[in-house]
């Protein structure tokens, strides 16, 4: 298997892989997801493919077909009255294709990600993740990131 960066040829591959994720959150909170939708259309994911600082890497197994990827961002946190300057490199989405999981490319593929990181000089690697995919939460937590921040709601009407 290999990681590398995406390029126009992954563009189906990862609108089919967006929608996978689009389902699994439209499933667990059909009040927050819309079915049936991608995160980011066909044109938008070729706009991230030429954007040096929000590159998108993909896993493929030797073929050229892509069966993982991630999205990924790097952001500068300004230094405030009471947070310091960091360079953050945001993992803004990581998925392996459903019929691929539990084979290591997901661990590989963070590893990348990570090792990028390092290399672009950033001071953290942060992620979102929704608590409804348990699974993802679990994944994140055994690759040793820990919670920075929690987001909490209390649902008035659904």
């Amino acid at each position: 298997m290999v990681v590398r960066k995406a390029t126009k040829k992954d563009v189906d591959r990862l609108y089919d892989m967006l929608g996978q994720v689009q389902a699994l959150h439209a499933k667990g909170r059909p009040d927050v997801f819309k079915a049936g939708t991608h995160k980011y259309k066909k044109e938008e994911i070729k706009e991230f493919l030429s954007c040096e600082i929000s590159p998108v890497y993909v896993a493929d197994l030797g073929d050229g077909v892509a069966v993982g990827y991630a999205f990924c961002d790097i952001r500068e946190q300004e230094e405030t009255s009471n947070l310091k300057q960091k360079k953050i490199f945001y993992l803004d989405d990581l998925c392996v294709d459903e019929n691929y999981r539990g084979k290591g490319i997901g661990r590989k593929l963070y590893e990348y990600v990570l090792a990028q990181a390092e290399k672009f000089g950033c001071d953290s690697l942060t992620l979102n993740v929704w608590h409804l995919n348990e699974s993802a939460v679990k994944f994140y937590e055994k690759v040793g990131m820990k919670p920075l921040k929690t987001t909490m709601e209390k649902l008035i009407k659904f």
